[in-house]
């Protein structure tokens, strides 16, 4: 690979500061050539206590998952409209991870509409599905429109080039990231360019970190380190008046 890195090292690299989750996207034609793939995955997140999980594109995919007694699921983008596809994952009443990239929001309510008819937890995700999607079409903004509307959790799924984007969208909010991982961004594929590398992941990783403290619960109140450098520095103020 150009950039040197194999799997191996990606996967010490991840270990050093883990996700929290792990999302594949699976189609059937998936487990006739590569499921063994699924299995190898299972046993390295099991070990590393991440929780993995999958967004099926077919309905027989979705019924496949079930052995595995995944604790999330995901709709991508693509399937927003497909009412069967909709139905069949929150008959299976797991929170799912709700892509909204590609579509109106009178289609999101729909889609919403589903989900709490079939007393499914979700999370919607703002996503904008291009590849990459261009800074000013990030559209972040979006992410407060959403929650507004729809009065839940609000993620981010980017495809955007680099990491800043995502960073900005934790910072407005966003519940959740997802991003496409990608060990050479030359290889073939349409997505490998708006994907993020090993680094970038680490890197992105430990900014979230920070940011889930930073943040904070939006309450002013003087803080007790602050107690301190207000007594030395209005006392400064009557001592130059003096």
């Amino acid at each position: 690979m150009k950039n040197g890195i194999t799997e191996k090292d990606f996967l010490e690299l991840t270990n050093a500061h883990t996700p929290k989750s792990f999302s594949l996207e699976i189609e059937n034609i998936f487990f006739k050539n590569q499921s063994s793939y699924i299995e190898a995955v299972l046993e390295y997140c099991k070990e590393k206590e991440i929780e993995w999980f999958a967004s099926a594109w077919d309905i027989e995919s979705q019924q496949f998952l079930r052995k595995y007694d995944l604790k999330y699921n995901k709709v991508a983008s693509p399937l927003l409209t497909i009412e069967p596809m909709l139905e069949e994952i929150a008959s299976e009443q797991r929170h799912t991870f709700i892509s909204t990239g590609m579509s109106e929001l009178e289609e999101i309510d729909r889609a919403v509409e589903i989900f709490k008819g079939l007393d499914c937890p979700f999370e919607l995700m703002h996503c904008n599905s291009s590849y990459p999607t261009k800074n000013n079409n990030a559209n972040l903004k979006c992410i407060d429109t959403l929650r507004q509307r729809y009065n839940c959790d609000i993620g981010f799924s980017g495809h955007e080039v680099g990491i800043q984007i995502t960073v900005a969208a934790v910072s407005l909010g966003a519940t959740s990231v997802e991003r496409h991982i990608t060990l050479d961004k030359y290889m073939y594929g349409s997505d490998q360019y708006s994907s993020i590398a090993p680094m970038e992941l680490l890197k992105l990783s430990r900014i979230i970190r920070v940011l889930e403290t930073a943040i904070g619960d939006g309450r002013k109140y003087l803080r007790e380190e602050e107690k301190e450098a207000r007594k030395k520095l209005t006392e400064l103020y009557w001592r130059v008046r003096k």
